[in-house]
C-alpha cells in the first residue's frame, strides 16, 4: 500500500449539495477498490491562474489516500469522466511528502481548535 494525495478542481457553478455528492464518489471509490482516506482538505473557491474551461474559479479539493498502485489508473479514469472536474493531479507521497503532510494536517488542526 503507497500514500497518494489527489488535488482536484471541480466547476464553480455547482452547488454545496453537488460538491459534496462528487467528493462522495471519488471516495467511495477509492474504498471500493480496497484504499483508504487518510486526510481530506476541502480548500473551496478559488481563482485559478489561467483559464480553464472558459472559467476563472473552480472549487479545490484534496484527499490524501493509501491504495494499492494497480487503483490509480482507474481513479483517474473516473476523474476525466466526471464533467463536474476540470482539472486534477494525483501524486505518491515519499517519505519527505509524508513528513510535510503531517506537519500540515497538524498545523491545519491546531488553527480549527484555536477558533
Amino acid at each position: 500500500m503507497m500514500t497518494y494525495e489527489t488535488v482536484f478542481i471541480m466547476n464553480p457553478v455547482l452547488s454545496e449539495d453537488q460538491i459534496k455528492e462528487t467528493v462522495k464518489k471519488f471516495v467511495d471509490h477509492i474504498k471500493a477498490n480496497k484504499g483508504t482516506i487518510t486526510h481530506e482538505e476541502n480548500w473551496g473557491l478559488k481563482k485559478l491562474k489561467y483559464t480553464i474551461q472558459k472559467k476563472k474559479t473552480g472549487f479545490y479539493y484534496l484527499i490524501e489516500f493509501e491504495a494499492d498502485g494497480k487503483i490509480i489508473n482507474d481513479f483517474e479514469i473516473e476523474l476525466k469522466r466526471d464533467e463536474r472536474v476540470i482539472r486534477w493531479q494525483t501524486v505518491k507521497l515519499d517519505k519527505f511528502a509524508l513528513e510535510y503532510a503531517e506537519r500540515r494536517k497538524k498545523k491545519i488542526s491546531t488553527n480549527t481548535n484555536e477558533k
